[in-house]
């Protein structure tokens, strides 16, 4: 009997772990999930999507009727018109992404993350103003050192001259390029800031780029203030604190 019951449980765990196993997403789960957050934020996305693929259809058929076949015409235009569709959701889908975290400190960060062509841009802002929530990211590419800042101009700009000045006195022959993302004058929307980093001119190898960055890693980024008063030259543990006094 007791055989009977140890062979009962081992089945039900079995069973039990292969209810728990998640299913697999496919593609199109995923493709749904970007069209429903993007409707969300943009409700005429399916028109614009079925305007694009209706449109290529019909200039399919139009050259099908002038120029052969237009059953053939159709065959070779429906996947471009199915193209030209997911064109249309894949930049609402990048718009509304961006609609959803701006206004949220770093924003800015997370535009950044989209940049190609051999940048990096640290996790961690390298300058912060914890009061009013601004920031300066730091990114290294061929381009240079390119520093972007979130936050009104009037305010940034001081956290931007400082760390341009700290970055220079040890890389003073490395180009720093200084870009502010925000919606004022003379800043970079953050839909534009990702573009306006990879259309920065190369100049450097990759080599001097890996270089750059182990020098910047050695600098480090953003340190903490230590509170007035205290030395931690010499700063000592209370002994009688430790014996329980």
């Amino acid at each position: 009997m007791a055989r009977t019951s140890s062979g009962g449980e081992a089945r039900d765990d079995a069973s039990v772990t292969k209810q728990k196993k998640p299913k697999k997403r496919r593609w199109y789960h995923q493709l749904w999930d970007v069209y429903k957050m993007t409707r969300k934020q943009n409700p005429l996305v399916t028109w614009w999507m079925l305007a694009a693929f209706v449109g290529v259809v019909a200039v399919a058929l139009l050259i099908g009727v002038l120029a052969g076949p237009w059953v053939y015409a159709l065959v070779i235009g429906v996947p471009f018109a199915v193209l030209a569709a997911m064109f249309v959701l894949s930049r609402s889908a990048e718009k509304a992404a961006y609609t959803q975290i701006a206004g949220q400190p770093g924003a800015a960060r997370a535009a950044l993350g989209t940049v190609r062509g051999g940048w990096t841009f640290e996790e961690e802002p390298v300058a912060v103003d914890a009061r009013n929530q601004d920031f300066v990211f730091r990114g290294v590419g061929r381009a240079g050192i390119v520093l972007v800042s979130e936050g009104p101009s009037h305010r940034v700009t001081r956290l931007l001259d400082q760390e341009r000045k700290r970055v220079s006195r040890i890389l003073s022959n490395v180009p720093v390029t200084v870009i502010q993302c925000g919606d004022g004058e003379g800043q970079v929307p953050l839909t534009k800031v990702a573009r306006a980093v990879t259309k920065l001119k190369s100049t450097l190898t990759r080599a001097e780029v890996a270089e750059i960055s182990k020098r910047l890693k050695a600098i480090g980024g953003m340190k903490l203030p230590i509170p007035k008063g205290i030395d931690p030259t010499r700063a000592r543990p209370d002994r009688k604190g430790m014996r329980g006094r």
